[in-house]
């Protein structure tokens, strides 16, 4: 593995990098597909698809994070850089994000995994493997959550998930947001999700109350007031023990690969340094010193470390079963 060398030594500013830095897919080789799947009664999610020229070496799904989209930077390079070495990329839209408020009449949350589960049964009836799933922060969070829940079934459906930056403790994670240092992203989050139930509301006025929205000032209060509600969670402190993927850690049964910072400033390193993370020999737990949230933009060239990273791990898991080295 290549070691790390950041762009930057400053976490935030990493971060800031990780969000801003240009990328793209090469469109004349790789042009994009929208497709629309439907997930549940309802619900349909957009899914953005890119193939390569010739034999497809596997399906790889990716799921981006907190009010993201399939057009977040980190998910552009990571597909580009699967293309090139001929694998199929599939960019979910959780629900309601990337402009989608139409194909279904729900929020999204962190644990939801019932899409991305009904996305891979449908791969595999029609016969697409093997299949990868790399989650980026929340995306991260159900995709590791999927895997517990699914247990030894899951190697039916999937060859290996990736974690990237994730927040396997929501709680925690929520507390660590709350911190002076990380002011500009919990507000730029909170204006994200209150305009996302804005629209709620304006299409569904009587499932979507605006009672105290104005006044929501932090994530824990959107999702006290508003996420744990609208799924029934009853609060905030029950909808993250609930839905953190860290309870199902001990259910993975196939080649997972975690990727930490230990310097990311959203989420407290202390949360891998548990016996479910270091104790699930399917787990490989790779930590680097730097690479804030999200925001592994090397010194050298090329610059994206991640993309690299991941791709060798997934050609190590197609090309030797489920032997792999990192």
């Amino acid at each position: 593995m290549r070691p790390f060398v950041p762009f930057f030594r400053n976490p935030h500013l990493l971060t800031i990098a990780g969000n801003f830095w240009k990328r793209d897919i090469d469109e004349s080789r790789f042009p994009t597909r929208a497709v629309v799947y439907p997930t549940q009664p309802g619900t349909q999610i957009l899914i953005h698809e890119n193939r390569p020229a010739g034999e497809v070496r596997g399906e790889v799904l990716l799921h981006h994070g907190l009010e993201g989209s399939s057009r977040s930077g980190y998910m552009l390079s990571m597909a580009q850089c699967l293309l090139e070495v001929g694998y199929a990329v599939h960019r979910i839209n959780m629900r309601s994000c990337g402009g989608t408020e139409q194909l279904t009449d729900t929020l999204y949350h962190s644990g939801l995994t019932a899409d991305v589960r009904a996305l891979l049964e449908r791969f595999r009836a029609d016969g697409r493997a093997p299949c990868f799933l790399v989650g980026f922060s929340l995306g991260g969070n159900v995709s590791l959550k999927l895997a517990g829940e699914l247990g030894e079934s899951a190697r039916e459906l999937l060859a290996g998930v990736c974690a990237v930056s994730t927040p396997i403790d929501l709680h925690a994670c929520v507390r660590r947001l709350g911190a002076q240092e990380n002011w500009i992203y919990e507000q730029r989050f909170v204006r994200s999700l209150r305009g996302r139930y804005l629209r709620r509301h304006l299409q569904y006025p009587d499932r979507f109350p605006l009672d105290g929205l104005e006044q929501t000032r932090t994530v824990f209060d959107f999702d006290n007031q508003f996420t744990a509600k609208a799924f029934e969670f009853g609060d905030a402190p029950n909808y993250y023990a609930t839905q953190s993927a860290v309870r199902f850690l001990d259910g993975i049964r196939l080649p997972v690969l975690m990727v930490q910072a230990k310097d990311d400033p959203l989420i407290p390193f202390n949360i891998f340094e548990t016996e479910r993370v270091r104790g699930n020999p399917w787990i490989r737990l790779v930590a680097t010193e730097s690479g804030g949230h999200l925001g592994y933009i090397s010194r050298r060239r090329p610059r994206f470390w991640l993309d690299l990273l991941v791709r060798d791990w997934i050609q190590e898991l197609r090309n030797k079963g489920q032997t792999v080295t990192v």
